[in-house]
């Protein structure tokens, strides 16, 4: 038999595999790698190589994803042995596989004394390790990734050419001998930020990186700097992070001081499970999410004993924390011995540093050290972020570890598709017949190093997967910069998508469904089809066209893209639309907003003038959070949200908690209006009008609610206005799917309150699982509409 294996079947040891099995059977012939796939022969009784043909998919290795296996009959050759063959080039169509945490077999030879890689920071094996970021493309051979300049020593490529070792044909194989090094080298005069502490000054001089055998020395140093206060940048997989103790609040300070970054969370590294249970509650959803080879960032309900800086996540009611991924990350912290923060290696806003040249001056004034290795970065990716919502893992921010892995699409493509995604939390996608591949996280594209990387990224996917596009799909809002770059493109049919039909379409592809279906689609602002911004939408549609069927009531936006950076001028809007902006400043902002610039706001809202209209969500969300006096000013985006959920899930009692009692929406009803100023839950109006929903809180706030009861009640308000509208839509429609996505939807209180309506008025719920409900899945929805409308 001639057969064909297509998937993820490079780079994971599937072809030692078919050597193993065809050994087994006393089969005869030969398996080699090609730009498809794998490609075999096999030969021998008949009963035989129906067995190996059904153990092919079933019994393949860990990492392998097998897709398809297609067998031919060929005349037999009488071969007496099974060979591996050189791989075969042409066209690549392989699946890369993500970069993979190291295996349990390798972590046993990291600490291990007897053994030769004992404390090599770049064990590794086909079960595991750097793939993605390291290849340079396909086939995946050693030449065409960035081990190229590293030559294996005897023992090396003895192990990588004997099929009955784990190593056989690893590309990344390497020891201390022959492999990689690590080295700690200081920062150079810090430029920036406040004068270093005499912690600090143990990283003024230059650390030695060890002899070739014993290249764990500068991680030795590298911990024992951390340990002391100091700040190390950290070469890992995809690129640098910034490290430090996360118990000490005055370094946590110093970093967010270097960093320019005041609140937004840092993610933490825990040695193990258990060190993170320390952290965080954690369920067995949580727990697996964790310990999965793609090593995520988990959120999770923080602990109230977590030996954490505030400053580590301030307003926040989780912490994001992840497990070591590299041996280079579990040496680092068996030897810190306590957490670290682990946060991006860049300045605010500025893409991950992964080029040596460039991280150490860009962050050599935040850096103290420097833990570097000559290991080249090929493609830089972030760590990807993951969460648990009703018992199911859902994605925030997909990158490292989970791609490139191809997703499905329901329709395909009868022309290669680019689609090009939005502005914010930015990524891309290629399509070629049914199979997307959603680029890692890009970032905010804000800054030409951000653009860089956007269209960097787009070449080497292009490349890899042998992807001209012909039709380019692109948000309609004319000032994107992925708009733009999709304009520039020469020879290709361009289609426009609005921005709230991509998240629909989004979650409906990726649950396999090309029937109709009512989403609810909440996010700050997308470009309408009647040239507003649109952003609390009820929408009903598929995955060719799509109804705007209801919406929030629209409200102005005084001083444009501004009123997403100060919510307190979203509060003033709002009760200007209410008809209450003459009561002046609320109480709870009268300490950070002037009479003068209210009123100054307020006839910007009243008139018009620089106030464009938008129904988005995200934006009542941050108006909100302003009359509770949870943020008047946000300092990243979503800030004001994040810790306005954080506020509420104080009176309506933490998620876990509420799922294990299996809360009914009566009863969070009661529990949220409990106390002297009971009341009914806010009104909303079955046109979403949020009018009534503020002049309620404002009573509320003014007769002396708590405002963490008045942030419940309005979660509570919003889910049962949503699921009211989305019940109603569905019914006039005939129709059962809800979709719930965008960037609001984030929010776990409010999705999970949404959710459980809806599900108990007898309807489907389909939420963003494998991709970000964010903009994070915008380009994978456009990519997704233009297969759906070339198909027809």
């Amino acid at each position: 038999m001639r057969v064909r294996v297509e998937g993820v079947v490079q780079g994971v040891g599937f072809r030692p595999f078919v050597h193993r099995l065809a050994g087994e059977l006393g089969l005869a012939g030969f398996v080699r790698n090609d730009a498809r796939g794998v490609e075999l022969e096999v030969e021998g009784a008949a009963e035989a190589v129906a067995r190996f043909l059904e153990r092919l998919a079933v019994d393949a290795p860990p990492l392998a994803a097998v897709e398809e296996v297609r067998a031919v009959d060929v005349p037999a050759r009488g071969e007496a042995g099974f060979a591996i063959a050189g791989s075969a080039g042409g066209a690549p169509a392989a699946l890369v596989t993500p970069d993979a945490a190291t295996c349990e077999d390798c972590l046993r030879e990291l600490f291990d004394p007897t053994d030769r890689r004992f404390r090599y920071p770049f064990v590794n094996c086909t079960n595991c390790g750097p793939r993605f970021t390291i290849v340079r493309g396909v086939p995946y051979d050693r030449p065409l990734t960035t081990m190229a300049g590293f030559a294996m020593c005897p023992a090396c490529q003895a192990e990588y050419d004997d099929p009955a070792d784990r190593r056989f044909h690893a590309q990344p194989n390497a020891c201390p001998i022959c492999g990689p090094r690590a080295s700690l080298v200081a920062a150079g005069p810090s430029a920036s930020g406040p004068a270093a502490t005499p912690s600090d000054t143990a990283a003024a001089a230059p650390f030695p990186s060890g002899p070739a055998g014993d290249a764990s020395d500068a991680v030795v140093a590298a911990a024992a700097l951390i340990r002391g206060g100091a700040i190390v940048a950290v070469k890992g997989i995809g690129g640098y992070h910034l490290a430090c103790r996360a118990d000490a609040a005055g370094v946590v300070a110093r970093l967010r001081a270097r960093k320019h970054r005041e609140d937004k969370p840092f993610a933490l590294m825990a040695a193990d499970l258990d060190a993170a249970r320390r952290l965080v509650a954690l369920g067995d959803a949580e727990a697996a999410l964790l310990c999965s080879a793609a090593r995520p960032i988990v959120l999770a309900e923080r602990r109230p004993d977590a030996a954490v800086a505030p400053a580590v996540a301030p307003g926040a009611a989780e912490l994001g924390v992840m497990l070591p991924y590299s041996p280079l990350h579990h040496l680092l912290l068996a030897d810190a011995g306590a957490p670290l923060v682990l946060t991006s290696g860049n300045v605010s806003d500025e893409p991950i540093a992964y080029r040596d040249d460039d991280a150490q001056e860009r962050l050599a004034s935040i850096a103290d050290a420097f833990l570097l290795h000559d290991r080249p970065i090929h493609m830089r990716t972030d760590d990807s972020v993951m969460r648990v919502v009703g018992g199911r893992p859902t994605v925030l921010r997909r990158s490292r570890g989970l791609v490139p892995s191809a997703i499905a699409l329901p329709l395909a493509c009868p022309a290669p598709v680019l689609a090009c995604g939005a502005e914010l939390k930015s990524t891309f996608c290629l399509a070629k017949g049914t199979r997307a591949w959603v680029g890692h996280h890009i970032g905010d594209l804000g800054n030409a190093e951000t653009l860089r990387s956007f269209r960097d990224g787009i070449a080497h996917f292009e490349r890899l997967f042998d992807v001209v596009p012909e039709v380019v799909a692109h948000d309609l809002h004319p000032d994107y910069l992925s708009t733009a770059y999709a304009l520039e493109r020469e020879g290709v049919a361009l289609l426009g998508v609005q921005h709230h039909h991509a998240h629909l379409a989004a979650c409906l592809a990726e649950h396999g469904v090309t029937e109709p279906a009512v989403g609810a689609i909440f996010d700050g602002t997308g470009h309408g089809t009647d040239g507003t911004a649109w952003g609390g939408e009820i929408l009903v549609g598929d995955l060719r066209s799509f109804e705007r069927v209801g919406h929030l009531s629209p409200v102005r936006l005084p001083g444009g893209d501004r009123a997403a950076r100060e919510p307190w001028r979203m509060a003033c809007a709002w009760l200007v639309a209410a008809g209450a902006a003459g009561e002046g400043v609320p109480a709870a902002l009268r300490d950070d907003v002037s009479a003068e610039r209210w009123a100054a706001v307020a006839r910007l809202a009243e008139t018009g003038f620089a106030a464009p209209e938008t129904t988005g969500m995200g934006r009542l969300f941050d108006a909100v959070a302003a009359l509770c006096g949870v943020r008047a000013v946000s300092n990243y985006e979503g800030q004001a949200a994040i810790e306005l959920e954080a506020l509420a899930v104080t009176a309506s009692g933490p998620p876990r908690a509420r799922a294990a009692a299996a809360t009914t929406s009566a009863s969070l009803h009661t529990r949220a209006n409990a106390g002297d100023h009971a009341r009914p839950a806010y009104p909303f109006g079955a046109d979403l009008d949020g009018r009534p929903l503020i002049l309620a809180i404002r009573d509320d706030l003014s007769a002396g609610a708590p405002p963490a009861v008045v942030a419940a009640r309005f979660h509570h308000a919003v889910a049962r206005a949503s699921a009211e509208a989305c019940a109603a839509a569905a019914g006039a429609a005939g129709l059962e799917p809800v979709v719930l996505s965008g960037g609001v939807f984030q929010n776990r209180l409010l999705l999970t309150q949404t959710a459980e309506r809806l599900e108990a008025l007898g309807l489907t719920v389909l939420v963003p699982e494998r991709l970000p409900a964010n903009d994070g899945g915008i380009a994978y929805g456009q990519a997704a509409i233009a297969a759906a409308t070339r198909h027809r």
